[in-house]
């Protein structure tokens, strides 16, 4: 059943509160707000990478703070273990039964904070429940529920201590991207501000993990017409041609593509997708999934380029709102 403009228009109010009462604590960022957001109803993850102070850790306490709900901070070190993760199964000795004790990964927004300084081992733990929202422990799995995200942060700048996230785990973020510093205006305004030391505190519960879920299964029912998965898919297999390109987008990319879209369609209040939205979307959406030739990695050609390129040479439809 096609999506109407009465449900267009009511999931347009509720995602503009959502980004507005996050904005209390961002302040300046509704772009990067936006994106977030409609990460999480796409049922994806987020990886902030950014350097230190830009907000980071604010923006995803704001978001956790935004949902009724529990939220957890994992502070990734060198010593964390897979079972700090996830959990653990212990004997009980009253009962004599094995029982598993959930870990902080069992929430609805889970902030993975310095993620690229936890082992690989650790790392991998996450693999799982960011795809299928599962954990399996002792052999027995154990579902996180719905909404679930993760939102990671790392520094760019700082490598020493810190080990580079593999291509399996950056390919399940649906989106990387970045804060940047603030503008002048929005920088006086926060020194102006500057005793306010908790400024996610501010942000309160505005909706339920009921009303997130019906968000999510109403953005899943959007309608995008055939030429517009074409385009995407022209632009998924021009990653993998293209000579800067050691690896292109998997397609798990292009399934994320496909799925955000309907979400930022229907933020704009629009029944219909458009090319525009893809093109507004494919750098934070795929740029991380490249792996980069290294030699034009050495010579200073980003993934993000390589995105921007191949939009300009691959023709839109010629599309007619529906």
């Amino acid at each position: 059943m096609d999506i109407t403009q009465e449900q267009a228009d009511w999931f347009k109010g509720a995602f503009t509160s959502l980004v507005d009462n996050v904005d209390k604590a961002i302040v300046g960022k509704q772009e990067v707000i936006r994106l977030v957001i409609a990460s999480l109803l796409t049922g994806g993850h987020v990886l902030l990478e950014d350097y230190p102070g830009t907000g980071k850790t604010v923006l995803a306490k704001s978001l956790a703070n935004t949902l009724e709900g529990a939220s957890s901070r994992i502070q990734f070190t060198p010593d964390l273990l897979p079972s700090d993760v996830t959990g653990v199964t212990i004997y009980n000795q009253q009962t004599h039964v094995f029982e598993f004790h959930k870990g902080p990964i069992f929430a609805q927004i889970v902030l993975a904070d310095e993620i690229n300084r936890a082992s690989p081992k650790t790392q991998s733990a996450l693999l799982e429940v960011m795809e299928e929202g599962l954990v399996t422990v002792d052999g027995e799995t154990h579902p996180v529920g719905s909404p679930f995200m993760v939102i990671a942060t790392q520094n760019p700048v700082e490598q020493s201590g810190t080990y580079k996230l593999p291509e399996a785990q950056l390919d399940r973020f649906l989106v990387k991207t970045s804060l940047g510093y603030p503008d002048r205006d929005t920088s006086v305004n926060l020194l102006m501000d500057a005793a306010n030391r908790s400024r996610s505190s501010s942000v309160e519960a505005i909706i339920n993990a009921e009303s997130v879920n019906a968000m999510i299964d109403l953005a899943g029912q959007v309608h995008v017409e055939r030429s517009i998965m074409e385009y995407i898919t022209d632009i998924i297999q021009a990653t993998r041609a293209d000579k800067d390109a050691a690896l292109g987008v998997s397609m798990r990319g292009a399934l994320s593509l496909a799925r955000i879209v309907k979400v930022w369609a229907l933020s704009q209040g629009r029944t219909y997708a458009t090319p525009d939205d893809v093109n507004t979307l494919a750098v934070p959406v795929l740029a991380h999934r490249l792996l980069m030739d290294p030699e034009s990695e050495f010579a200073g050609t980003t993934a993000e380029q390589v995105i921007d390129r191949i939009l300009l040479s691959v023709t839109p439809p010629a599309y007619r709102a529906a």
